[in-house]
């Protein structure tokens, strides 16, 4: 009998096994469907915004901004459609792949992936920050470095390429914070030059301007008292 009993239990365990076995198969191979057809998807839709990009010369364009030497110091090719292109891959791949793993039921996975394509347009956002970073301090670098020389200034070329790391490095804090990247970190930095800038600009003035004020106290006393 403690035998037979034994036998039971074992075959009740079995089957259950492979009631589930058989009841996760339709899901899995209709997961794995998903997630092929959404591949397709995403590499022919990756391609053709590739494409449509190269037609628009978009690469061409962002060489007159300026930006290409930056990319070359750096050993990469400036190859802003091939970068559109794999993000609309990704994009969409991310998105099949979530509901395949919803169709498993791997709920851990799926909010994984969730917050992956929930923090992707903080990424386009950040890139279209430090680009357009780059391309305003070009822009002000030229017309300080132009200004500075007309007026016969000396270091007309240092200025501007103070100008242009000021602009590049407040663009570089406001990409990371649109990444939540030390937020706090950050906006401390951001408030303490402010703040040292203030200082220096009102330490400056009041040096250099105490003679003037005093010339102009002294002048208004001196109508006061004509009165």
């Amino acid at each position: 009998m403690l035998v037979q009993s034994w036998a039971n239990v074992v075959s009740a365990s079995l089957q259950n096994v492979w009631y589930e076995f058989a009841g996760f198969i339709p899901n899995l191979v209709g997961a794995i469907i998903v997630l092929i057809i959404g591949l397709i998807v995403a590499a022919g839709l990756g391609t053709l915004v590739e494409k449509i990009f190269d037609a628009l010369r978009l690469d061409r364009f962002l060489e007159k901004l300026g930006l290409k030497p930056y990319f070359d110091r750096a050993g990469l090719r400036l190859r802003g459609a091939y970068f559109l292109g794999r993000l609309i891959y990704w994009f969409i791949a991310i998105a099949f792949l979530l509901a395949a793993s919803d169709t498993l039921q791997l709920y851990a996975l799926s909010s994984f992936l969730s917050a992956v394509l929930g923090y992707l347009p903080n990424v386009i956002a950040a890139v279209l920050i430090m680009l357009a970073a780059v391309v305003l301090a070009n822009f002000i670098r030229r017309i300080v470095t132009a200004s500075v020389m007309s007026a016969k200034l000396h270091a007309a070329h240092f200025l501007g390429t103070l100008t242009w790391w000021a602009i590049v490095v407040f663009g570089l804090l406001a990409a990371l914070t649109q990444l939540d990247v030390a937020v706090a970190i950050i906006q401390t930095i951001v408030t303490g030059f402010i703040a040292m800038l203030a200082l220096a600009g009102g330490l400056a003035f009041g040096l250099g301007g105490r003679d003037y004020a005093s010339h102009l106290v002294g002048k208004l006393r001196e109508r006061t008292e004509s009165r």
